[in-house]
């Protein structure tokens, strides 16, 4: 796959180089550097089919990910010279021609197998998860307008509106799910840690169970997003709970499949059932602060 990046990369040089500036290229030599970019773009689309799907799933969505990433890239460049006046170098020819380049480059910090892949998604994962808590707890603490960064607008007038504000309820129900989004963070960050120390991609069983991992860690940046925006002001109880309702329910998804699969040793177990304890105390009590909206 490195190979065949490399050469498209050149072959995008040489493509771009013919067309930036007079004279006019040869219909010969636009044959030749036609075959020559068809064929680097067909060996790229070839080595991703050569992976085989049992080396798992979210490695190869990756390699497919950056695969079509150069081919999208060459487009763009081709469409580019192909609308362009043959006067000079355009900027948009010079940033596509860069665009494959980039594409090219991100061959050499894809991952190498399932694991890594795994490691890299739930990354990714705790990366969202920790920027949505971050903005909610500022919100929080920012006072009771959570709107307060927003500038006033003479049309709509001064927002005295107490749909703008929390109330003391509210705040209540909102620290239990503070509670969630913040046992979402620490999930995450015990299941990166496992994957990274115990998982293992010799057998397919391993691959699959690192798969199931992965795929099911990817429900709870949405699910906290959700959450977090069915609390800000007017807060709609029910809407809130149902929110929490589907995130933990993710979370204890993803502590179950960790525990049952070869990333959870005994002596990993503990932290599983914490969070688990954590998940179903601040579900319970996000029940009882809305038992009045069933």
């Amino acid at each position: 796959l490195g190979q065949t990046f490399k050469v498209t990369s050149q072959e995008a040089t040489k493509l771009s180089l013919a067309f930036s500036g007079p004279p006019l290229t040869s219909a010969e030599d636009c044959r030749k550097l036609s075959e020559d970019v068809q064929s680097a773009i067909l060996a790229v689309a070839t080595v991703y089919y050569w992976l085989p799907k049992g080396q798992g799933t979210t490695l190869r969505k990756m390699v497919r990910d950056a695969t079509t990433e150069v081919v999208e890239g060459m487009i763009q460049l081709t469409e580019t010279i192909l609308s362009a006046p043959l006067e000079s170098l355009s900027q948009e020819q010079l940033i596509s021609t860069g665009g494959v380049w980039e594409a090219c480059e991100q061959v050499s910090s894809l991952p190498r197998d399932n694991q890594a892949a795994v490691a890299s998604a739930l990354a990714a994962c705790l990366g969202v998860v920790k920027d949505a808590l971050e903005e909610m707890e500022h919100a929080l603490v920012e006072g009771q307008d959570p709107y307060s960064d927003i500038m006033e607008d003479e049309e709509l007038g001064f927002r005295g509106n107490r749909d703008t504000y929390w109330s003391e309820a509210d705040r209540k129900l909102l620290s239990s799910c503070m509670g969630l989004m913040k046992a979402s963070k620490a999930c995450l960050k015990k299941v990166l840690g496992v994957v990274k120390v115990y998982g293992k991609v010799d057998s397919p069983e391993q691959i699959a169970q690192l798969d199931d991992l992965a795929d099911i860690a990817n429900e709870i940046s949405p699910s906290v997003d959700e959450l977090a925006l069915s609390m800000y002001p007017p807060v709609n109880e029910l809407a809130v709970r149902l929110n929490a309702a589907k995130l933990a329910s993710v979370l204890k998804k993803v502590l179950e499949i960790t525990k049952t699969s070869h990333v959870c040793p005994p002596s990993e177990e503990g932290w599983v059932q914490f969070l688990t304890d954590a998940v179903d105390h601040n579900m319970n009590k996000i029940k009882n602060f809305t038992q009045g909206q069933l």
